[in-house]
């Protein structure tokens, strides 16, 4: 079933476990994190930004495609528009049934941050779809070297941030970096800064950057308090291994053979994932999290 991203964050906020949102460009990959999440019984987001929608994963396609599979399913899937910044696109998920935007103005100052989100989650709000708004600054993986600590989230300033915005979801910067990073590097995240954030704004918070974060940052992220982990990079990867696997065993093999093997290897890492960010098990049929979703 299709329902609000925030009743799911709720939940995670409540009992500290985290929710996976993949990044999904087409069926296989939607249909890779949905089946992979009832086999789990576990929440999940499936998600794709403005830069995805543009080249591949088109919303006219894809939503159509993403409510169906999310109401063949008995565990809760949410749609979210991954960092918008066009009002105009955002307007339109919104009004296509998203059930949640993030609104990305971590360019911005921080008086034109609160500006802009407080407009994005007014109009939101009023369609019954939640906003993820995002304070300090997530920077590229091939460029992180973890100093720049003037770019994390400043506590006291999310605070006013979310007083004043409304926003239902926080991305905080603590250390993760989008994209893949060189290879053997895995980032120093500032916990003892997630700590004080979940304590100053006890809400769902939101880690940008999952991929390559390593396991044991992961575990101690969600401990700290992060309830949302985005996920491309490593989503991508697994499909994309997944096919060269497939081809290496045999060359012949056709398109929808290679489609195939990409979906088995992303549903399986999607089940991984889920086991390790606490969220498997969590949703038993009605039982643990139906009233939310009611």
């Amino acid at each position: 079933m299709l329902v609000s991203m925030k009743a799911i964050l709720e939940d995670a906020n409540k009992h500290y476990y985290g929710v996976m949102a993949m990044n999904s460009i087409n069926i296989e990959m939607a249909r890779a994190g949905i089946l992979a999440a009832e086999e789990e019984h576990s929440p999940i987001i499936i998600q794709f930004g403005p830069g995805q929608m543009k080249k591949h994963a088109h919303a006219e396609e894809m939503m159509p495609v993403i409510k169906e599979l999310a109401e063949r399913v008995f565990v809760p899937v949410a749609l979210n528009l991954d960092h918008g910044t066009d009002f105009y696109v955002i307007a339109d998920c919104i009004n296509r049934g998203f059930t949640n935007v993030m609104f990305d103005g971590s360019a911005l100052s921080f008086r034109e941050n609160i500006k802009r989100t407080s407009v994005v989650t007014a109009l939101a709000h009023q369609k019954g779809c939640s906003v993820e708004g995002e304070l300090g600054h997530v920077g590229q993986a091939v460029n992180s070297d973890d100093t720049d600590r003037d770019l994390y989230t400043n506590p006291d300033l999310a605070v006013e941030f979310v007083k004043k915005t409304g926003i239902d979801a926080l991305a905080v910067a603590i250390g993760t970096a989008h994209g893949a990073y060189p290879k053997g590097k895995i980032p120093k995240l500032d916990f003892e800064r997630l700590v004080q954030l979940k304590s100053a704004l006890n809400m769902p918070l939101v880690l940008h950057g999952g991929s390559g974060s390593g396991e044991e940052n992961l575990r101690k992220a969600i401990a700290g308090g992060i309830n949302k982990i985005n996920v491309c990079t490593d989503a991508f990867e697994a499909g994309k291994q997944a096919m060269l696997a497939v081809l290496k065993e045999d060359s012949s093999l056709d398109y929808m053979n290679l489609c195939m093997a990409a979906e088995a290897g992303i549903k399986s890492f999607v089940k991984d994932y889920m086991k390790i960010i606490g969220s498997a098990g969590r949703y038993c049929y009605g039982e643990t999290l139906a009233a939310g979703y009611e």
